[in-house]
Order: structure tokens, then C-alpha cells, then sequence
């Protein structure tokens, strides 16, 4: 925006210090530069927050795949970030995997900002790959800006990012810890997983391919390795709530440890996925009633550190390949547009307020990568990154409407609660749904202009 652009946003409710206040929010230069929570109404041209709906710094999802370059048709920077500006998301943090190159080289790194630069419409970080091949070499990808390292102790899925061997984990955590860095971990034992090749129609003979008891092994690893080495490490995509006494224990113990679930474990459910609805597919796998209650458990006392999308997306002939046979179709759920209205809608039939789950958007997934302290906070300072949300509006779930660049999604067809209205990006509009008539799509109120962000 102009030097000389100013903006003022009025709202009977905003998310600010960790509960609802009424507050003018100052917008100058895209910087927040005063909040006044005694609002007496303000400069003339303010902008009103309906009271029915909140204002929320705008969201941060930790855990995307964008797949730029390289398999592109899968999801670019472009359509991910349209997506994610129309979920309330303001900034994303882009997974090192499925894209060609990935991002295990300094090199590789620079490719994948340039693909960024040109199209992303909200900001956009990166995660650096940790494989076997580049072990020992970490610090370009550190000295270039990378939030930290991922890395995977089962096949990735994809033959050029291979996963560590248990010894390999010890010496990637060694290495992290010593440039100050983190390591973040798809925890799954390769040998207790029972998936080769097809498995079928029947999405109980995948879970049972993929058991719980993988999930804690390797979760026990990462903690025995986190505790050697001293290195911090974030368990991504948690799905078995087995784990979690594990995980309170090292918390409990110092360790510096953190975790993260996601939208479809907390909301979706063994028990209602059909035979050959392989667009249900994750790995680890979307478990039974009983464990997702118990990964609410962990939301509402605090283990679960941040909820994250794990936006996985591919082409529709891929999730639906051979059938529906869920040993063949690509694992992964594209979720990113609609991550905070499905656990809202979960979490307030549970009767849980909507404060719960808010840090877990917002200032939980930016310290687990370790973004500045301003980010997903309404304060002065921070970037004007912010977001209307209607809580009590229903919507109706058209995989064909999402902005997810392949129209399949495990949520399809469901009937969600809380819309994201409006989105700012430093204080410019990005995505507006209150415009036009009824039936008309949303709005993007201008070009991509996400920042790069970069660790250093």
C-alpha cells in the first residue's frame, strides 16, 4: 500500500491478547500501529466488522505442499495461496517435498523462491529437506533461510526424497542442533508398516497396514534422539493419540519438543470413510472415533502445539487411481481453504469455544516454525495480516469450487460452520466474499504480493 494509504477496522469482537475485545485496529504503511480497545468510534471510512463475525490476525499453516516446481499440476504457489488468502491464511510455510527439485540444496532452494515470488498472494516460507544424501551439508539450506528440516523415517512416497534410518536420525539432529535449527519429523517405523502395493477397496485393510504402534515407535525415537542430542524436534501430522502420554512426558521432562495434528484427525473418522473413497487417504491414516477423541483431549489441555493442514494435494487421476485402491491412490488431503471451519465446526458441537482452537491457528503453528514474535498476533508492530470470520454461517462444502488448483477433497459435500469473509495482507485487501451478489465467486482484490520469509 502508498505511504500515504491508511486503514482503520472496527470490530465488536477481535482476537487480541488471547481473548474477544472490541477494538479499532490502526493500519498505516501495512503495519499495525495502534489497537484501541476502548474503541469511541473512530475516523469516518472505517472499516465495520458485522457482529456477527470476529476479526482474526490472519492465520498460519506450518505444514503445506505446494509442489512448485515440477508438479505444478499438482498445486502451484498461485492456486495454493489463492486458497489459502480465502481460508483466512495469511502465511504459509512450504514443505521441501513433492516437488522436482526438492528442497535439500542451497540450489534447489533458490528455484523454489523464484517459483514463489512470482505467484504467491499471501507470505510464504520455506522448510529445508533433511536426506540421506545431504547429510552433513545442512547449513547452506540453513544459511539461506529455511525454517528448519524435514525429514522422514518411512518412504516419502516420492523416490527423490528418501527418508532416515535410525542412526541417520541421530546424525541429523547432531547436525541440527549445532547451526541452531530444527527438525521436523513424519513419524512413522518402517518396520511396522505392512502396506506393499495394492491393498484393495476396503479402507480397513490401509489402516491396519499403517498401525498406531508405527506411529509411537517412531515417536519414541525422535524423543530418545531429541534427548541426546538436544536438538529441537516438532512431530508433524500426529494422528495416533496413543502417543500423546509419550509426548506430555518429554514435554514435562525439558525436551524441546513440540507437535501438531490436523483438521481431517480431528474431525474425520475411520468408521464413516466408504469403501474406494481413496480421497479420504493420509498417511499416518485418519483412525477411529475413539482416538480422535482423545486428540481433542490433547487440544483442549494444551499437548497439541498447532493445527495444521498438512495440504497435500495431487491430481484427481492419482487419489483415484486403480479404482480406489487404497494401497495405489496418492496419500494426502487438500484441506487449506477449509481447515479452521471444519475444526470449528467439530469443536463447537463438543461444546468447545472457539478461543481454544484460535492459538493453535495462529501464534502455535508460528513458533513451532519459529517465525518472529509479530506473526499471527493483532498488535502494534505487527504486520496488518488479518482476517473476518463469521462463526455461525453455514456453508456447503463443492470440491469444484474450492481454489485448490485439482477439484477432490475429503471434505466435499459436507455442510461446514464459520466462513472466512475477508482477508488483508499488510493491511491491503487480498480475498473478499462480501462483494457482488448471490452466487457470484469471491474476490481477489489484487495481483500475488506475498513476501518471500526467510529465516535469517
Amino acid at each position: 500500500m502508498a505511504s500515504s494509504d491508511r486503514l482503520t477496522i472496527r470490530a465488536g469482537r477481535a482476537w487480541i491478547d488471547g481473548a474477544f475485545r472490541p477494538a479499532e485496529v490502526w493500519v498505516e504503511d501495512g503495519v499495525i500501529v495502534a489497537v484501541d480497545t476502548a474503541p469511541r468510534g473512530g475516523p469516518r471510512g472505517a472499516v465495520l466488522v458485522p457482529g456477527d463475525a470476529v476479526l482474526l490476525p490472519g492465520l498460519v499453516d506450518s505444514h503445506v505442499h505446494v509442489n512448485e516446481p515440477g508438479r505444478t499440476e499438482w498445486e502451484g504457489f498461485r492456486s495454493a495461496t489463492l486458497a489459502a488468502a480465502a481460508g483466512g491464511v495469511t502465511t504459509i510455510v512450504d514443505m521441501p517435498l513433492n516437488s522436482i527439485p526438492p528442497t535439500t540444496t542451497a540450489e534447489a532452494l533458490e528455484i523454489k523462491q523464484a517459483a514463489a515470488a512470482a505467484s504467491a498472494y499471501v507470505d510464504v516460507g520455506f522448510w529445508g529437506g533433511a536426506v540421506p544424501e545431504n547429510l552433513g551439508m545442512l547449513r547452506p539450506l540453513h544459511d539461506g533461510g529455511v525454517y528448519g528440516f524435514k525429514c522422514f523415517l518411512a518412504p516419502s512416497g516420492v523416490d527423490e526424497f528418501g527418508h532416515l534410518s535410525g542412526d541417520q536420525l541421530r546424525a541429523a539432529m547432531a547436525e541440527i542442533a549445532a547451526i541452531g535449527s530444527r527438525l521436523i519429523v513424519h513419524a512413522e517405523d518402517p518396520a511396522l508398516l505392512h502396506e506393499s502395493g495394492p491393498l484393495g477397496r476396503e479402507y480397513d485393510a490401509f489402516l491396519a497396514s499403517r498401525p498406531p504402534a508405527s506411529e509411537a515407535s517412531a515417536i519414541d525415537a525422535v524423543i530418545d534422539a531429541a534427548r541426546a542430542t538436544g536438538a529441537r524436534a516438532h512431530i508433524l501430522h500426529l494422528s495416533d493419540a496413543g502417543s500423546l502420554p509419550a509426548i506430555r512426558a518429554a514435554k514435562a521432562e525439558g525436551l524441546a519438543l513440540t507437535v501438531e495434528t490436523c483438521p481431517h484427525y480431528l474431525v474425520i473418522t475411520a468408521e464413516e470413510i466408504p469403501d474406494g473413497a481413496s480421497e479420504f487417504k493420509c498417511c499416518p491414516p485418519i483412525r477411529d472415533a475413539g482416538n480422535r477423541d482423545l486428540l481433542w483431549e490433547g487440544v483442549v489441555d494444551g499437548t497439541i502445539d498447532a493445527i495444521v493442514s498438512d495440504h497435500s494435494p495431487s491430481t484427481v487421476d492419482l487419489k483415484r487411481s486403480h479404482g480406489g485402491d487404497f494401497g495405489l491412490a496418492w496419500g494426502g488431503i487438500a484441506s487449506l481453504q477449509v481447515g479452521l471451519s471444519a475444526v470449528w465446526t467439530e469443536a463447537r458441537a463438543r461444546g468447545i469455544p472457539l478461543e481454544t482452537i484460535l492459538p493453535l491457528y495462529t501464534t502455535g503453528p508460528a513458533r513451532v516454525a519459529g517465525l518472529p514474535g509479530d506473526a499471527g498476533v493483532i498488535a502494534p508492530g505487527a504486520p496488518a495480516h488479518l482476517t473476518v470470520f463469521a462463526p455461525d454461517e453455514r456453508y456447503p462444502i463443492d470440491a469444484r469450487r474450492l481454489l485448490h488448483r485439482n477439484p477432490i477433497s475429503a471434505y466435499d459435500h459436507r455442510v461446514l460452520t464459520g466462513r472466512i469473509r475477508r482477508t488483508w495482507l499488510r493491511g491491503a485487501p487480498v480475498y473478499d466474499a462480501t462483494e457482488g451478489g448471490a452466487g457470484e465467486a469471491p474476490r481477489f482484490r489484487r495481483g500475488p504480493s506475498g513476501r518471500l520469509l526467510s529465516a535469517r
